[in-house]
């Protein structure tokens, strides 16, 4: 199929069936992949990145050794910009995860985040869940941060332990349902001494990210772990 023809039916495919910015619902034009110009230059960033001992970092202060934290945009149930992460992790929409990721990832380059990083770790799904959702979102967040910034996908972490949803978890809840249910990949030997970054969708509580980053400096020799979350919850 040449070029030419697949611009035509891309066209043709946007006439009868419009692609529309999930976040106020416009038409999309040709050059906006996923949302539009105006509602992705709205985007409520964070800039966590550029903070100091910032909000996220101070949220896993005392619970687990991490070199630095940070989330692209804060997270609130009644935002329109929710509907990003409801149609990246239930609507079948991973491609935009990984277009937006690197987006997020060039966007927060210039603070030196990814500087000495030697590989970016996704947060993983259980077999079962993975088998049912038919893809693993934080797989394409890492995908698209790695496309950012070159360095290479580690599947570092497994989850040995199927759990039910975290959504309508309390804190204390969300902690329970997390403990013991991820393991180092045996892939996570090559990172000895290497600094990692354990990728997510979204920190609310920060309990998945912490249990990952606790399994890997359980069983790594000198590893270092830094966090990445798509979106992050306002922590008071």
């Amino acid at each position: 199929m040449t070029t030419k023809v697949r611009q035509w039916l891309g066209a043709a495919a946007d006439v009868l069936l419009p692609r529309l910015c999930p976040v106020c619902g416009r038409v999309l034009g040709s050059d906006e992949p996923h949302l539009c110009r105006a509602c992705l230059s709205a985007m409520p960033r964070t800039r966590l990145e550029q903070q100091p001992l910032n909000a996220m970092e101070q949220l896993f202060a005392g619970l687990v050794p991490i070199e630095r934290a940070t989330g692209y945009f804060y997270y609130e149930k009644a935002s329109p910009y929710a509907a990003i992460l409801h149609d990246i992790k239930y609507r079948n929409r991973p491609d935009m995860g990984q277009w937006l990721a690197c987006h997020a990832a060039r966007q927060i380059a210039s603070s030196g985040f990814w500087d000495g990083v030697d590989a970016i770790v996704p947060v993983p799904l259980h077999v079962s869940k993975l088998a049912k959702r038919g893809y693993n979102q934080s797989m394409y967040l890492a995908r698209g941060v790695s496309q950012a910034t070159g360095v290479p996908v580690v599947e570092a972490v497994e989850a040995v332990r199927a759990h039910a949803t975290q959504t309508h978890r309390g804190a204390l809840d969300r902690w329970k349902n997390t403990r013991e249910m991820y393991a180092a990949h045996s892939s996570a030997k090559q990172l000895a001494g290497r600094h990692v970054v354990v990728v997510d969708d979204v920190v609310t509580t920060g309990a998945t990210l912490e249990a990952c980053a606790t399994a890997l400096q359980d069983a790594v020799p000198g590893i270092k772990v830094s966090l990445f979350a798509l979106a992050v919850a306002r922590i008071d």
